[in-house]
């Protein structure tokens, strides 16, 4: 538990930290983009290189992309095992004949594919917000969704929403860590047994963490309701945003780097 880094924010002063938050979730909508435009595995070398040059200019360590992958092991294990058993194409390649399954070649392929897909949205998202303050975040997200206050749109609450969601996943995180801790410190054994027993053996932790996540969200509503809190109308902000060369340049050389990928996937089709 102690491994998820989704809505962690490691405070820097690198290139990426210093991007307008608007560029960061620009940018990483094109990233998103990008991964879902690969049609072919060893295209991927081009959003994981950019991965890496992201990580490298952000300063951001290794290992906070190595945690975020460990929550979802067991979710790239299932995909992974059930693309092996059940993905079939026109043209087959068997390496294992057992009469009922068949071991292609093209369904490890698909395997990998759809694993690698997987690794690198998990790493981009946690790259946004390890270099992106929960504050900016909101703020960043809100003046994207700015032009929706036209239809009447509560672009405000939305991205407080949000937020507020991504920086309690790591507090409630440590919230079951400390309940399971002091549930074992009673004699409770979440290790041993069947897959049933286990499920059931999460009840004592689950219950507690219901009644702690209620009671914090009531305290953080007292909180914002005693300092006037009423939504986005009339609010002004300390920091403004502001883009400057290097959001364009960020800007200019992630485009760059799609319509490369377009162009290559067109050229080898």
């Amino acid at each position: 538990m102690r491994d998820i880094t989704l809505g962690q924010f490691v405070a820097g002063n690198s290139f990426v930290h210093k991007l307008d938050p608007r560029t960061k979730i620009l940018i990483m909508i094109l990233y998103i983009v990008m991964t879902f435009l690969v049609k072919r595995i060893y295209f991927f070398v081009i959003p994981f290189v950019y991965l890496l040059a992201e990580l490298f200019l952000s300063k951001i360590s290794v290992k906070y992309i190595g945690r975020s992958l460990k929550p979802v092991r067991f979710l790239l294990i299932f995909m992974f095992l059930l693309n092996l058993f059940f993905s079939r194409s026109e043209t087959e390649t068997v390496l294992w004949d057992l009469g009922f399954w068949k071991l292609t070649l093209e369904a490890i392929v698909q395997s990998c594919f759809l694993a690698i897909r997987i690794i690198l949205l998990v790493a981009g998202a946690s790259m946004l917000t390890l270099t992106t303050s929960p504050i900016a975040l909101t703020d960043g997200i809100e003046r994207i969704l700015t032009p929706l206050k036209l239809l009447h749109f509560p672009a405000h609450e939305l991205a407080m929403m949000m937020t507020i969601a991504l920086r309690f996943i790591p507090t409630l995180m440590d919230e079951s860590e400390k309940i399971k801790n002091a549930q074992m410190a009673r004699g409770a054994d979440f290790e041993s047994g069947n897959i049933i027993r286990r499920v059931k053996s999460m009840i004592p932790i689950l219950i507690p963490l219901f009644v702690s996540s209620f009671r914090k969200a009531d305290e953080l509503a007292t909180a914002m309701e005693s300092r006037c809190y009423h939504g986005g109308e009339g609010r002004t902000r300390m920091h403004q945003l502001h883009f400057t060369r290097s959001d364009l340049l960020a800007i200019a050389a992630t485009l760059a780097i799609v319509g490369i990928l377009v162009v290559l996937l067109v050229v080898f089709k």
